[in-house]
């Protein structure tokens, strides 16, 4: 019998190259390798008005110190990058993961309801990612001299700028001097953190967690209110799971617990023990921690580190929307593909265009990383609390833990997770309100997306023929067969497509090969060729075609109908017309929806990218019929 505590791997290990690791930490760990440029100074900041007293750096230490081994190590590392999805990891993998393991259509739709919560926060977090990063590391210029001090917007909002530009390029150069810029990264911040600790070397006693109970009792609720701060050490976490599938288990533990976790914890230590010695260095211990002749130079790292960071976010934040797109969250969006190898460099235009104006807005109305990590937290925290109940689904329904053990186990991590939540809640009058606004809205967007999605094919279900009825009459029709091939594309394969009625009532013509074709969304991230495609033949010259494909997958339809050559079906992409139905949707008499989310229905649909360039259909070949379709 199975061993429960060691679910097996839905995927094989690869090994921990130098290359892997590489890669690994400049794709990774660029967001959570780069927080300690202001995640120590946003925590020791609550208790500075009076001075620092040594205790209250050693217990915001040891708060930094465990919350990374135990989100980080012990949560994600251990027990969350387990939980694969045939090797593909992120908040929507665990969500299909889960949903497959589920029998319950309640506990199904709630695990669904979770997954777009956390998709929805994880774009709010991609706006501030960025900003505070690339913030956080330009202002290291007013260290080196206070004349910079009126040129870090400016300069911050340039090197932005300049990011967004480029994605359109892809990121397979750049991303070929990633993990060096940011090994040396890792490199430096932990030796400035390992020499300030030589000097001082009593700072080590908080890697006892009895100084973060002791903070914690001492101050109670100022030490939650603590807590929305500490939590920023941990920001990035995520990335370990969303990125899995990029390089496998086995290189990003190697690389978190061998070389990235022990650079964060020389520095955070080393910032702790700068402090214990001299409080006014709070200004920035970051860049007070280096030599004066070292601070320009670490500026210009840091920024490189943070662009890589903000890359990362960036990257994500495209993968994140295409799913959402493939599993019927969102609407269809212009999906560009930057390699022509890789499957997953791909460009948004939409997104990318939403985030710089979010990220641009964000730096000129907060001006200072300071102010701007009043908004950091609350969307990770978020994201944290969904995680862990959707791995605990995953774990039970899966894995088959008995709820004795999975309640205990992710019971303790959740409560952690909603402590860092709740904290930063109290956070939202002071900026927290800034990716509360931008996840609702995305949120509604999906639920209103999918919501109009089911009404429209209950409508087409209920108006439409049935294919096997329309097939069984066909012989007794008369109806005339033209020369060359026709492609109905339908959402529902067991009803005649409203293109192909419409056709036969204005054309009276059926074309001699007709193909009717239905693509399928899978709960996988991707579709082997063997399960490509379903053929099926219901009369001469007619057959019923499924594709399917994942949820990390572009659709190109032309490209697999011409493999079913294969099967003696008879393609010629010149001979062939592609008939899809352009549905104009109204409002019903009685509607079943409210007016303000059937309005927002209506504007998702005319502004969704047409079907002829998300299935990649060339566009002299389509022949649209509309059809108004009362929801």
């Amino acid at each position: 019998m199975a061993d429960p505590l060691k679910p097996e791997s839905r995927t094989p290990e690869r090994a921990a190259s130098a290359a892997a690791l590489l890669g690994v930490l400049g794709v990774v760990y660029g967001d959570i390798g780069t927080s300690p440029l202001y995640a120590m100074r946003a925590a020791a900041h609550h208790f500075s008005h009076d001075g620092l007293e040594r205790w209250e750096i050693l217990g915001l230490l040891s708060l930094i110190f465990w919350s990374l081994n135990i989100v980080v190590t012990i949560k994600y590392v251990t027990f969350v990058l387990r939980a694969d999805n045939r090797g593909e990891g992120g908040i929507l993998a665990l969500t299909a993961l889960a949903q497959r393991g589920l029998t319950s259509p309640r506990a199904k739709a709630g695990a669904i309801l979770i997954g777009m919560v956390g998709a929805s926060l994880f774009f709010g977090d991609g706006i501030i990612t960025p900003a505070i990063s690339v913030l956080s590391a330009v202002e290291g210029l007013k260290v080196v001299s206070p004349a910079f001090e009126e040129a870090v917007v400016p300069l911050a909002v340039v090197v932005l700028l300049l990011l967004f530009l480029v994605q359109s390029r892809g990121t397979g150069a750049v991303g070929m001097v990633f993990g060096p810029i940011c090994a040396v990264w890792f490199l430096v911040i932990g030796a400035l953190g390992l020499v300030e600790i030589i000097r001082h070397p009593s700072i080590l006693v908080a890697l006892s967690p009895h100084y973060a109970i002791q903070f914690t009792l001492a101050y109670g609720l100022i030490a939650f209110i603590a807590f929305g701060s500490v939590v920023l050490a941990v920001t990035g976490a995520e990335a370990l799971y969303a990125d899995m599938g990029h390089f496998g288990r086995k290189p990003m533990r190697y690389a978190w617990l061998f070389f990235v976790l022990p650079a964060l914890c020389l520095n955070y230590f080393g910032q702790g023990a700068l402090l214990l010695f001299e409080p006014e260095a709070l200004v920035n211990p970051f860049y007070l921690l280096a030599p004066e002749w070292f601070r320009l130079p670490l500026v210009v790292l840091a920024t490189m580190a943070t662009i890589i960071a903000s890359q990362a976010m960036i990257s994500g934040a495209f993968s994140i929307a295409r799913q959402c797109v493939q599993m019927g969250f969102l609407p269809r969006l212009e999906v560009r593909h930057t390699s022509a190898t890789e499957e997953g460099q791909i460009y948004l235009p939409q997104v990318n265009f939403l985030l710089l104006v979010g990220v641009l807005t964000l730096v000129i109305i907060f001006g200072e990383s300071e102010r701007l990590a009043a908004a950091y937290g609350f969307a990770v925290t978020g994201t944290f609390v969904c995680t862990t109940l959707l791995a605990a689904a995953v774990y039970h329904a899966q894995f088959r833990w008995p709820v004795a053990l999975v309640v205990p186990v992710f019971g303790a991590f959740l409560l952690l997770d909603v402590v860092f939540f709740a904290s930063n809640v109290l956070k939202i009058p002071d900026g927290g309100y800034v990716p509360l606004i931008v996840g609702t809205g995305i949120f509604l967007l999906m639920t209103t997306w999918q919501r109009g999605r089911d009404l429209l094919f209950a409508r087409f279900r209920q108006d439409g023929l049935p294919l096997r009825s329309f097939i069984a009459r066909l012989p007794q029709s008369r109806t005339l067969r033209v020369p060359g091939i026709a492609v109905f594309m339908t959402s529902q394969a067991d009803y005649l497509p409203g293109a192909l009625l419409h056709n036969l009532k204005h054309n009276k013509v059926l074309h001699e090969n007709v193909l009717f074709v239905t693509v399928t969304n899978e709960s996988i991230p991707h579709v082997g060729p063997e399960r490509r495609r379903e053929v099926e033949e219901l009369a001469p010259g007619i057959h019923r075609v499924s594709l399917h494909y994942g949820f990390q997958e572009s659709p190109n339809i032309p490209r697999e109908l011409e493999s079913l050559r294969e099967l003696g079906i008879p393609f010629e992409p010149m001979q062939t017309s592609y008939f899809l139905g352009r549905e104009t949707i109204v409002a019903a008499a009685v509607p079943r929806m409210s007016r303000w989310r059937q309005w927002l229905f209506m504007l998702m649909s005319r502004n969704a990218v047409p079907a002829t360039e998300f299935f990649r259909i060339p566009s002299d070949r389509v022949v649209e019929l509309g059809v108004r379709v009362a929801i």
